[in-house]
């Protein structure tokens, strides 16, 4: 309900949910990946929002600051400038204050309802479950680049009934040894889908390392898959936790 707020749009790299996606492509998009600051300052906007801190990297002209130089407002969105852990709570309060950047607090209210809803929802339905272990794999190949302890990703998994292996990790993202992989024992493979590394290409790294042969979750070829746009603090989340659910507890999900 706020296209006609948007005067540009930049770096998509994932599909917009379908619910979104009319609206979406009526909003300009200045840039493939991040715009220049000129980019910006042509579109001529009262306030920017960044989903990661690189979004307003100095060395690319477009600080915080530099907008502010210039009459433009911004916010970065919680989950990157925020420490410690990041609970489904700290998404609420991301969606009230945009809701009030916006004027329109009772959409966001309304939201975060059935968000809670939602996620009432789901965890009714795995409450008798025991969580399965579960490692992230989103890339690397020389060491694992996984989900850790601190972002909205690890409650997610938590929420979807499973035991991010990696939560002992003090940031929402980060490296982690193969040796650590294997140590683990993960039940359960999850695969970020995002950019130019297939999922297939990424089950393929992961069958055909024989080092990881010993994983129960390799041995079991037991993989889910989630969009990495549905692991960082956003609208996607709360549906994001029932369609992990139900690849991690298959079969037990269903209403």
């Amino acid at each position: 309900g706020l296209k006609k707020s948007l005067v540009g749009t930049a770096y998509l790299d994932d599909q917009v949910l379908p619910k979104y996606a009319k609206d979406y492509a009526s909003v300009p998009v200045i840039a493939k990946e991040y715009p220049s600051y000129e980019q910006v300052l042509a579109t001529n906007p009262d306030f920017v929002y960044g989903g990661y801190s690189s979004a307003f990297t100095a060395g690319d002209g477009r600080s915080r600051e530099a907008l502010k130089k210039s009459g433009i407002e911004s916010r970065l969105n919680t989950e990157s400038c925020t420490e410690g852990d990041q609970p489904m709570d700290t998404l609420y309060e991301e969606i009230r204050e945009v809701g009030r950047t916006f004027g329109v607090p009772d959409r966001a209210e309304a939201w975060i309802k059935r968000a809670k809803a939602d996620n009432a929802a789901t965890a009714k339905k795995l409450a008798d479950l025991e969580p399965v272990s579960v490692f992230v794999y989103d890339s690397g190949d020389k060491t694992a680049f996984t989900a850790g302890g601190e972002g909205i990703g690890n409650e997610l998994i938590e929420r979807a009934g499973g035991t991010n292996v990696f939560a002992d990790l003090d940031k929402p993202f980060g490296d982690a040894s193969w040796e650590n992989v294997v140590a683990r024992k993960p039940e359960v493979v999850v695969i970020y889908d995002y950019g130019a590394t297939t999922v297939e290409q990424k089950k393929k790294r992961l069958l055909t390392d024989p080092a990881l042969a010993d994983v129960p979750a390799i041995k079991n070829k037991r993989f889910a898959v989630m969009p990495l746009s549905d692991a960082v603090l956003g609208v996607r989340v709360p549906a994001a936790v029932d369609k992990l659910a139900a690849q991690l507890h298959p079969g037990a999900t269903t209403p």
